[in-house]
């Protein structure tokens, strides 16, 4: 479960942070974003400032009283009067569900929107009070989920123009994919890696039992206003990074230089969260430098070779279904092509579009996606604007678009995040109603259950503003029938939470072995990985713990450095991945800054 989008702020990891006043701060209860009509895009907000991964942090300020256990509470959603506790309450599906703690969807406990919400996981920007990048920044640093989600300022699909000509489906241009140049080096603004060097003497006194630290790159050249860098892919012996208008690539056993760095005309604005099958990965990047700028131009990449595929533009398509910003999805050798009313799909090997996902029913639209190996979900709006709106999930076959099942919401409820796509784990949020709920569904679409659990849940989600980003969380993990939630910390021990996907009540749950907080990273194998943030005297951790049996204890997998606890706390908005016995920390953000020595990547190991 998230934790509810009410609730005081907290940095990355846990870290608390000065929060300048005014809309979008933290400390002034403020009332939802009010969304554009039918999504027409909106300006984007600066993101606030953030703390990094464990950085040394004053006190946090105490919570203000929530509701939820043990507080009065408002009425239920869709105007049901409070009941006794157990009492069964609709959902936003229409089940009744049981509520042993207070009325809400599907019974779980609430809490409202009235108060500022939680930046995300994993690293925030490192600096209180003066978030990087400044009112020019386009993209996310982070606030938790829902807190900016606009109803209608949403990601759906979009049509996706190339050069070519001829006709398909009707009407427009076919697509015809070009190709791209081979792979250039740039001598001026690509990191120069440690290569397994030290410079930063992060490995000095290691002590007993601590990994080292393998490598590390410092970020490239910046704007003083700063720059995103999205996400991260390791493949085979290969770690990628997208940084400001570069795409890096290292080896992962010692940094140096696997290929390129590709360089692309302008900054990178967004990129697929995860590759294909065959390691190929789509990079969005704008169409200029100017304000007018859009977020609409493709590259397809190669992860092995670093070779460029094939090319593109996104197509505005019609009234306030804009290309100004979109979000990339990849389900097996589908790339879905989000915009703000609209989908568009191809073959993410060839550029072929496969098909459309417009405006269906009664005035329905695709408002984001999500994917996975064979699976895409789609969320949509309909009757906006009427008494009977309401949204709605699907799934998709990735290969031709067809609809395999529709699970229609109630009013007011909309789909915030997707934890997890296979199985379908998702959160929703009610504005109206100040609520919010996490249910889980079978294959076929059915509902399975909901959290009922008594705790405040702290995954760290990134903030959604002309998107929705349901992929943009971390520090939640899910395997075939349990959920894996870390409780709300901000600078001593939490826990991890095991929550049942036949119930949705918890089974067991694990406390941090240190005084920081933990958060998931993956569960696979029968153990649940989780990432322990550093301290300000001791390294983070990479540790296991068995998920069946009747023992659940963490076992420690790498122990970072001491040395470099100040480095590994300082990542801005950063991506955390354990592969192959190593952990890989990236840069979401980089701050401009010449005399910060920030790190792009960094790679832990033994």
């Amino acid at each position: 479960m998230t934790q509810p989008p009410d609730q005081p702020p907290h940095g990355g990891f846990g870290a608390p942070q000065d929060q300048p006043p005014g809309p979008g701060g933290f400390g002034t209860p403020q009332p939802p974003p009010v969304p554009g009509a039918f999504g027409a895009p909106q300006a984007p907000q600066a993101p606030p400032a953030q703390a990094g991964f464990g950085a040394p942090q004053p006190p946090a300020a105490p919570p203000q009283p929530q509701p939820g256990y043990g507080y009065p509470q408002q009425p239920g959603p869709y105007g049901a009067a409070p009941g006794p506790y157990g009492q069964p309450q609709p959902g936003p599906y229409g089940y009744p569900q049981q509520a042993p703690q207070q009325p809400g969807p599907y019974g779980a406990p609430q809490a409202g929107y009235g108060q500022p919400p939680q930046p995300p996981y994993p690293g925030m920007p490192g600096i209180p009070g003066a978030a990087p990048g400044g009112p020019a920044s386009r993209k996310k640093t982070a606030l938790i989920i829902g807190s900016a989600v606009a109803a209608l300022l949403v990601i759906g699909g979009t049509v996706f123009a190339v050069t070519g000509g001829g006709d398909e489906g009707g009407g427009g241009k076919k697509p015809v994919a070009r190709h791209s140049d081979g792979p250039k080096h740039s001598a001026t603004s690509s990191p120069t890696t440690s290569g397994g060097a030290d410079p930063d003497h992060l490995n000095d006194g290691r002590g007993p039992g601590e990994a080292k630290v393998l490598w590390y790159a410092p970020a490239p050249d910046a704007p003083a206003s700063g720059a995103d860098a999205p996400g991260m892919w390791i493949t085979g012996d290969t770690a990628v990074k997208a940084a400001y208008k570069q795409v890096f690539a290292f080896g992962t056993g010692d940094g140096h230089t696997a290929w390129g760095p590709l360089s692309l005309p302008q900054k990178i604005c967004a990129v697929t969260p995860r590759q294909s099958a065959e390691d190929k990965v789509v990079v969005a990047y704008m169409s200029g430098a100017g304000e007018h700028a859009k977020c609409n131009q493709l590259q397809q990449l190669d992860l092995r070779t670093g070779e460029k595929g094939w090319s593109g533009e996104v197509a505005d398509g019609g009234l306030f279904d804009s290309a100004l910003t979109i979000e990339l999805t990849v389900s097996g050798k589908t790339l879905m092509v989000g915009r703000s009313q609209s989908g568009t799909a191809y073959d993410i090997d060839s550029g072929k579009k496969l098909y459309d996902k417009k405006r269906y029913g009664a005035a329905c639209f695709p408002a984001a996606y999500a994917g996975g190996t064979d699976r895409l979900i789609q969320v949509s709006s309909c009757g906006v604007g009427t008494s009977g709106e309401h949204e709605e999930l699907q799934e998709l076959d990735p290969a031709n678009g067809a609809v395999r099942w529709t699970q229609k919401l109630k009013k007011g409820w909309e789909v915030s995040r997707a934890y997890s796509v296979d199985p379908l784990v998702v959160y929703l949020t009610n504005r109206d109603k100040k609520t919010w709920n996490i249910s889980s569904f079978t294959k076929d679409g059915k509902f399975r259950s909901e959290v009922t659990v008594d705790e405040k849940f702290a995954p760290r989600c990134g903030w959604a503003i002309l998107e929705r980003e349901l992929q943009g969380c971390q520090g939640v993990a899910v395997d075939a029938d349990t959920l894996y939630l870390p409780t709300d910390a901000t600078v001593s021990a939490n826990e991890i939470v095991a929550v049942g996907l036949a119930d949705g009540k918890e089974k067991w749950r694990v406390k941090s072995p240190s005084d920081r907080p933990m958060y998931p990273l993956k569960a696979e194998g029968g153990k649940l990985v989780a990432y322990v943030q550093p301290s300000y005297d001791t390294g983070g951790q990479v540790v296991s713990v068995p998920t069946a049996g009747s023992a659940h204890r963490t076992t420690a997998l790498l122990r970072n450095p001491q040395g470099a606890a100040d480095v590994e706390g300082t990542f801005y908005d950063g991506v955390l991945d354990w592969t192959g016995g190593r952990l890989f920390i990236s840069s979401g953000r980089l701050s401009g800054d010449d005399d910060s020595k920030e790190k792009l990547i960094m790679a832990f190991g033994n």
